[in-house]
């Protein structure tokens, strides 16, 4: 068929297929015109914009929010009912806290000035502790004349569930009242359709002037020079005679508290400022995004959006702090394993052995109007658990954890064996048992991510290319943690059955005209002929031959995917290739993290460094030099920066772990625990970085501080300090 008339075609066979918004689509309705801020502890978490106001400014999600319900809507500040004007905003270094100075604009009364510009500096501190939300707001009057004012304060709440902040509409809702406990103190209340009652405790530190249910107001009277303080709080779901610990003491009790966390892990410095900037940013984001759970710390996923248990999410960051601090794992694995399905439930998507896709704590989900309460609709959530589990075991040694782990692994095998492979062809399939679950259950769950080539959607019980590389890792996995239990019986039938999908799956997924592998089959066992990042995948689970991952590594770094930036997750060209699309032609810092350990894998560094090199620059030019959920794939230029995607979580924990696995992908680190042994296979620095500088690397119960230096192409290792009985050494297979 001629060019032009294969284009007609195709525009024509997408043009038939209706555009539908999929369930739980994250709209976005216009610009916000002031930059947001996140913050967050265990469970709630904040969202203000520059000036540390919620509600001021349209476009943002803004709120405090505890287990998906919205617990404050507005909390806005005005001097003389005008607005301040913002000298700057800026989040601690570890994300504890909030600053935000401001200062006062021309104030009249009756056509005169009462108060020149730039005489109070105003400034706003927040942090969130133990589901409150603290501030305090510092005022000093720099002017030679004293300074009378009113500082308000509005606030309300409408305590809407997350999913009606993202844009579900609701017919019924419960009823919201607000009311004057005293002089200083507010309750907003709710009581849901689940019959469930909410509260939010509003304090104020020293008595307003005038208080009433929804306004604080302070009249001031400054001297020149002088300086005070007023404080705020808003309490989730306390009783109305709670109160909360003074602001110092939580201010201080939260920064120790996230010191600790990160006590244990390895600390990395290097040659270049800017990169320790990232790290530093990445580490702060990541311990902020880790929750306390009954079964130990688990990464959220991202926020706003996605502040909860996900199990794709957080397996997929645990594996990628793994090097880094294998703790994390433990905790995922562990709370995985609890809510590991044990019945079948359709409207959940959940079967025996399945492992959570999603939790969520609001009234929607309370009432079922959503699907979350405990989702399972995650074809790969499944198989990573296993993979996950082998590879902890393997980098720390941990039987004892194994032997806990162990029922729940083979609960997850044997329901990929069954369940999970509805028609018995040996491939892991996905299909939402209700119209109301997810259509799509890979990482890639856009309704338009999974496609043909001529564009038409693939439909039926859909197998991934990715996920078949998760099982076959998870198998040869599993059979080496079957040895270290003893049944070497099972090790053996399950390193069997890897290497019988591996035979299976070259077969069936290779595409010889496009040069790579499908993208998935469909229920009809037609394979969607389209270049996809998942290609890249397959090469960190190990499941390609030497010589066809060579070819896919090659076509990842041809202009079609490799932008400069990073690699696309749909090659320009196919028919749904979309730069701007939230799974087609955008750029995922996570997806391109795996694909370098596959590079890596196979020996491929160069194009390592290459992505390296593509998302480090990237960070260079984001705001808080954080990488983001995901970013626009257009081709890159000279003297411009990447495109941002506008509705892209930040921070998001596998984009916030991403250069800690680029780093684990260069250096080519792995954990030898029987060996007692830390060694660099084919170690290469890419070219913005001189030396490395790894302090406590941990084995066992023995710990390492090292220095990597770049010698050209070459990498020298020198150990600073050694505790316990350590090896260290460079493999160099090339």
């Amino acid at each position: 068929m001629p060019v032009k008339a294969a284009a007609a075609a195709t525009r024509e066979a997408l043009a038939d297929q209706k555009v539908v918004e999929s369930p739980f689509y994250i709209p976005m309705t216009g610009p916000a015109s002031r930059p947001r801020r996140a913050l967050k502890h265990d469970d709630t978490f904040a969202v203000l914009d520059s000036h540390g106001d919620i509600g001021a400014s349209a476009g943002g999600p803004d709120g405090l929010f505890n287990k998906d319900t919205r617990y404050l809507a507005r909390l806005e500040l005005a001097l003389n009912d005008v607005q301040p004007l913002l000298l700057g905003s800026n989040l601690r270094d570890d994300n504890s806290s909030l600053t935000i100075d401001l200062t006062n604009p021309d104030i009249y009364r009756d056509g005169r000035i009462i108060l020149q510009k730039d005489m109070l500096h105003i400034v706003r501190t927040v942090f969130l502790w133990r589901g409150a939300a603290y501030q305090r707001i510092g005022l000093q009057n720099h002017g030679n004349e004293p300074a009378s004012f009113d500082l308000t304060l509005c606030f309300d709440n409408d305590f809407a569930d997350l999913f009606e902040v993202r844009g579900e509409r609701r017919k019924h809702r419960g009823v919201a009242t607000s009311r004057l406990v005293d002089p200083s103190h507010v309750a907003l209340e709710y009581t849901g359709l689940d019959g469930k009652p909410l509260r939010t405790m509003m304090y104020f530190d020293p008595r307003p002037t005038q208080l009433s249910a929804n306004k604080a107001t302070y009249h001031f009277d400054l001297g020149p020079q002088e300086v005070t303080s007023l404080f705020v709080a808003a309490s989730c779901n306390v009783e109305v005679d709670h109160k909360p610990v003074p602001f110092l003491r939580g201010l201080l009790a939260h920064r120790r508290e996230m010191r600790n966390f990160s006590k244990g892990a390895t600390t990395i410095e290097t040659s270049n400022d800017i990169f320790n900037e990232v790290l530093c940013q990445a580490m702060g984001d990541l311990n902020i995004l880790m929750t306390n759970t009954p079964q130990g710390r688990y990464p959220y996923a991202g926020i706003p959006w996605y502040s909860t248990t996900f199990g794709r999410d957080g397996l997929i960051t645990a594996l990628q702090m793994l090097w880094i601090d294998p703790r994390v794992a433990k905790g995922v694995l562990s709370r995985l394993a609890a809510f590991q399905a044990k019945d079948v439930d359709p409207l959940n998507d959940a079967e025996p052995g399945k492992i959570l896709h999603e939790m969520r704590g609001g009234e929607m989900a309370a009432l079922r109007e959503v699907p979350f309460a405990q989702y399972y609709g995650s074809v790969d959530s499944t198989p990573l658990f296993v993979l996950l589990a082998g590879l902890y075991v393997e980098r720390t040694g941990d039987e004892d954890t194994l032997r806990e782990l162990w029922p729940a692994i083979e609960a997850a095998l044997k329901w990929i064996d069954g369940p999970g492979d509805p028609d018995g062809d040996g491939f892991v399939e996905y299909q939402r048992a209700t119209e109301q679950g997810l259509q799509n259950q890979g990482w890639k769950d856009s309704y338009d991510a999974i496609f043909h080539a001529d564009g038409k959607l693939a439909e039926g019980n859909i197998a991934l290319a990715e996920v078949q590389g998760y099982v076959y890792a998870a198998k040869h996995l599993a059979a080496r943690m079957a040895l270290r239990l003893e049944m070497s019986g099972r090790a053996e039938q399950l390193e069997a059955e890897a290497q019988q999908l591996a035979d299976r799956f070259e077969a069936a997924f290779w595409c010889e005209e496009i040069g790579t592998y499908a993208l998935a089959l469909d229920g009809a066992k037609l394979p969607c002929v389209v270049r996809s990042s998942n290609a890249g995948q397959l090469l960190f689970t190990g499941i390609v031959r030497e010589e066809r991952a060579r070819m896919v590594a090659a076509d990842m770094m041809r202009p079609h995917f490799f932008t400069g930036w990073g690699i696309r997750t749909i090659a320009r060209g196919e028919a749904r290739y979309n730069p701007m699309s939230y799974h087609d032609g955008s750029i995922w810092p996570h997806d391109n993290a795996l694909i370098a350990l596959g590079f890596a894998r196979y020996g491929l560094k160069h194009s390592v460094e290459a992505v390296f090199k593509g998302l480090f620059d990237t960070a260079t030019y984001m705001d808080l030099r954080r990488l983001p959920e995901l970013f626009c794939g257009f081709q890159r230029e000279k003297r411009r920066g990447p495109t941002l995607y506008p509705v892209a979580c930040a921070p998001q924990a596998w984009a916030s772990a991403t250069p800690f696995t680029l780093l684990e992908a260069a250096l080519g680190i792995e954990f030898d625990i029987a060996r007692g042994e830390i060694r660099f296979r084919d170690p290469r620095m890419p070219s913005f970085l001189q030396h490395v500088i790894l302090r406590d690397v941990r084995l066992g119960e023995s710990s390492v501080d090292l220095c990597l230096r770049k010698h050209n192409d070459d990498v020298s290792l020198e150990v600073l300090r050694s505790r316990g009985q350590i090896r260290v050494s460079i493999v160099l297979t090339q």
